[in-house]
């Protein structure tokens, strides 16, 4: 089911549930990126979502980030206490990618840098809570951090879909290559930092 469907059939708590279960179920958040439902939700805010739940622009606002913050502050949990045996018991070698290169990422920038310019990397998103934990970030640092990230991330992607809702007329007719878009941009701390490895 795609992030349009999604909100039609279930409105803001798609939002809710989608950000928590990216940021907070690690096995499942890979299969969610939630740039690919905040920003049409944002859209869809600003021109409507046919006949389904209507989207009001608080409402999405509010759940992206009580989603976000929660699901990364349990992931944090769970990494502090399941620490790196039970992540990587999975056994996933994508995983293991994404887990080296989120420590590296805590290690070149530091915690709170890190931790912010993580919540805007997918994948690094799903994993930035147990892996925090799991190196023993102290509790009311990562909590801080992550508190801005997920709030400087969530309302700047559902915004930047409201601005453009509003102001580009018939936009959500192009939502799917928009998505794709927002989704590539995205990525490039990715692609940028495997061209670029730490000395």
């Amino acid at each position: 089911m795609s992030g349009s469907s999604l909100l039609s059939s279930y409105g803001a708590l798609a939002v809710v549930v989608v950000t928590f279960a990216e940021a907070g179920l690690l096995v499942i958040g890979f299969f969610v990126p939630g740039d690919t439902l905040l920003f049409p939700a944002g859209v869809l805010c600003a021109t409507g979502v046919g006949d389904g739940p209507h989207l009001t622009l608080w409402q999405v606002m509010l759940g992206a980030a009580a989603g976000s913050i929660i699901g990364t502050q349990l992931g944090y949990y769970l990494g502090r206490h399941g620490g790196r045996p039970a992540l990587e018991r999975i056994g996933s070698r994508r995983l293991k990618s994404v887990l080296a290169r989120s420590e590296d990422l805590l290690s070149r920038y530091g915690r709170r840098k890190a931790i912010v310019i993580g919540r805007f990397v997918p994948m690094v998103r799903t994993v930035l809570g147990p892996v925090a934990g799991m190196l023993e970030v102290p509790v009311r640092t990562f909590t801080l951090w992550q508190v801005v990230g997920g709030l400087a991330w969530t309302q700047s992607m559902v915004l930047l879909g409201f601005w453009l809702g509003a102001a580009v007329p018939g936009i959500e007719n192009y939502l799917l290559p928009l998505v794709a878009v927002v989704v590539a941009v995205s990525m490039l701390p990715v692609l940028l930092q495997r061209r670029h490895p730490p000395t």
